[in-house]
């Protein structure tokens, strides 16, 4: 594709995004669902020199080559708005025209034009990328009544961008760490600004989103039946190649694909010879996907291709009755779950085990509570929502198909939570787990385990029937931070119940374990034959099997070159400070940390073997070995303790007397 220049520094960059967005350009704003050439347009500059952009008239595939991409529209339940999330992913060669397209844009603009794709530039997409989008047509029409085609001669009511709803990013468009990345040589870059050859055949992609805090980003003329009468989809596939379109529209029943065309300038192709077939996927929450693959040859331009969905929700001729399978519960049933909130109640991928429906079926629960009520969500789990302060209530239910068919058998259930619960952590090493029955059940077996990040502690597991009953749960094996409760509860007639409980718990962290290594003859450390320096030796682990750092303090010097394998460690120590300062005492400190800030302390005291007898009974100093002389100091960073006889770290060697 030939790069085309524009004086538009910001409605470049907006390009780029808008193409991104979706291969959806062009729009269907006449009966013929022409597609236009781009027009030159021209950037209005603000103060921030890129204040607003004109793209009308532009198309994805202008500016790029995408390898494959993807888009999913979500239109709203007011048949008036729709959610896009749409992303092209681009390689090798594509990915280098798709640089060199972008940089043309900026031609006139610092940095554009130049060869070379910025950081800046990128930046300045994300930036007035809405802008630009918001000037382009999605290519998506709808339209009420009989089915229409290119010359029914009827306006579409066009599905429009919304600027404030649009959010833009991308992966590597500037690739990192490329070989040749600089930095940015245009006069007015940013500071920290870095380029990249357009020539890069670096992957990247470019996504299109709902920005946060808005609930759609794109538009159209509300259908006045809001779906229930019948209509058309029309979209405007033109060089969108291999791409594939995933459109998911409001819960209505029997809402269903009536007929389908594409065109190749009013031409009617062959269903399974050139071009698939939409694909109907009835989800368990109501609503209706559309499947969609699409992949126009280019040598095809310029031959205008359109897409045609009829919709409708009159009851297909032919419609087979949802049936129980043999792994549904039986009749009357148990059904536990926690009340007073929407709960989980059974998983999507175990509840869709209970029936089967060649559409689709959901589960349609009555309950004999007005205030309880179900619902199946997009995945198929089934929630459950019931008022605080409950305990249980019956439910007839039964399943339904998108058409309204139901299985002939219903079933009864109970739903209710089977206890209580209550958490504490008393000893620091264990939680104190308390399970308080709420007669739902007449017994129960109750399995918990202290749980964290894919961490388990043991199971402990214990008959619970009538009265409260608590269980320890231990927390050996966990690290120092949050801590959660899980397990399951089972009982006669009652499903299995399992639970993940945050009560919000934390595990605090134990300090690190130092000891010393003595010597055979019973030495704390072993000198060098120079008697310039000494070596200590000695393990170090933590409670919590966090990694431990460990730092030496002598004659106020500090050294942290420990050697440490697995728990033991070593390091050798010089005596120089000690001998500037005139020190004889060698009373040396390993304070270890581990990762959640605990210290420990351990206080070495080193005899001097030079050392002179200063008893007056001939006799040399005591051995250094023993208590007295090796002693861990227990409490959290007990070096406060004798900061007073340390000043710093250790390594030099003191004269001989």
């Amino acid at each position: 594709m030939a790069t085309r220049q524009y004086y538009v520094p910001a409605t470049a960059i907006t390009m780029l995004i808008m193409m991104i967005m979706m291969s959806i350009t062009s729009g269907i704003t006449s009966p013929a669902l022409s597609i236009t050439e781009p027009s030159q347009t021209e950037g209005r500059q603000g103060s921030s020199g890129l204040s607003d952009v004109d793209c009308s008239g532009y198309t994805f595939e202008d500016l790029f080559d995408y390898n494959f991409a993807l888009f999913n529209i979500d239109i709203g339940t007011d048949w008036a708005t729709a959610e896009m999330e749409a992303t092209a992913y681009v390689n090798g060669s594509n990915s280098a025209t798709v640089r060199e397209n972008l940089d043309g844009l900026f031609e006139g603009a610092p940095g554009g034009d130049n060869d070379w794709i910025s950081t800046d530039e990128r930046e300045a997409v994300r930036e007035i990328g809405p802008m630009c989008i918001e000037d382009m047509e999605t290519r998506l029409g709808i339209r009420e009544g009989v089915p229409h085609r290119t010359n029914s001669g009827v306006a579409w009511n066009d599905l429009e961008f919304v600027e404030e709803g649009i959010a833009l990013d991308e992966v590597d468009l500037v690739a990192p760490n490329h070989p040749d990345e600089r930095s940015c040589t245009n006069f007015g870059a940013s500071a920290d600004c870095k380029e990249i050859p357009v020539a890069a055949t670096d992957d990247l992609q470019i996504s299109l989103f709902v920005k946060s805090g808005e609930n759609n980003n794109m538009r159209f003329d509300q259908l006045p039946n809001q779906g229930v009468s019948n209509f058309t989809l029309a979209l405007n596939v033109t060089n969108m190649t291999n791409a594939d379109l995933v459109m998911t529209f409001p819960a209505l029943q029997g809402l269903r694909i009536a007929d389908f065309a594409m065109e190749d300038d009013g031409v009617e192709l062959v269903v399974g010879q050139d071009y698939t077939a939409p694909e109907e996927e009835f989800l368990p929450d109501g609503k209706l996907r559309i499947h969609q693959h699409v992949d126009y040859d280019k040598i095809n331009w310029p031959v205008g291709r359109n897409l045609f969905i009829d919709f409708t929700t009159t009851v297909p001729e032919s419609n087979d009755i949802p049936q129980w399978t043999n792994l549904k519960p039986a009749n009357n049933s148990i059904i536990p779950l926690m009340t007073g909130t929407e709960y989980l109640t059974v998983p999507a991928e175990e509840l869709s085990d209970w029936a089967t429906d060649s559409n689709g079926w959901n589960l349609d629960c009555a309950f004999s509570d007005a205030q309880w009520q179900s619902r199946q969500d997009e995945s198929g789990n089934l929630l459950v929502t019931s008022p605080s302060g409950a305990t249980s209530s019956s439910a007839t239910c039964s399943v339904l198909d998108p058409f309204g068919a139901s299985a002939v058998e219903t079933l009864d259930f109970t739903f209710g939570q089977p206890f209580t619960a209550a958490a504490v952590i008393d000893d620091g090493e264990n939680i104190g787990f308390t399970i308080t029955p709420t007669g739902l059940v007449a017994e129960m077996t109750i399995g918990a385990h202290a749980h964290q990040d894919g961490i388990m502690g043991a199971m402990r597991s214990s008959m619970v029937s009538s009265d409260p009953v608590t269980i320890a749960l231990p927390m050996d094996g966990l690290k120092p931070g949050m801590v959660m409760v899980m397990g399951s509860a089972s009982a006669n007639n009652m499903m299995n119940f399992d639970y993940l409980f945050d009560f919000g718990l934390e595990k605090q962290s134990l300090p690190p374990i130092i000891s010393l290594r003595t010597s055979f003859d019973g030495k704390n450390a072993t000198w060098d034959a120079t008697g310039l320096q000494f070596t200590l030796k000695g393990t170090v682990s933590d409670p919590d099997g966090e990694d431990v750092s460990m730092t030496l303090q002598l004659c106020g010097a500090s050294a942290t070159d420990f050697t440490q394998v697995g728990i033991n460690w070593e390091i050798d120590v010089s005596i120089a400070t000690c001998v500037m300062q005139d020190i004889t005492v060698y009373d040396v400190v390993i304070t270890g940390t581990d990762e959640s800030d605990i210290e420990s302390s351990l206080l070495v005291n080193v005899e001097d073997p030079n050392a002179q007898d200063t008893s007056g009974d001939g006799s040399t100093s005591d051995d250094d070995s023993g208590s007295s002389e090796a002693s861990a100091l227990p409490s959290v960073s007990l070096l406060a303790t004798i900061s007073m006889v340390l000043a710093g770290a250790a390594l030099i060697r003191r004269d001989e007397e």
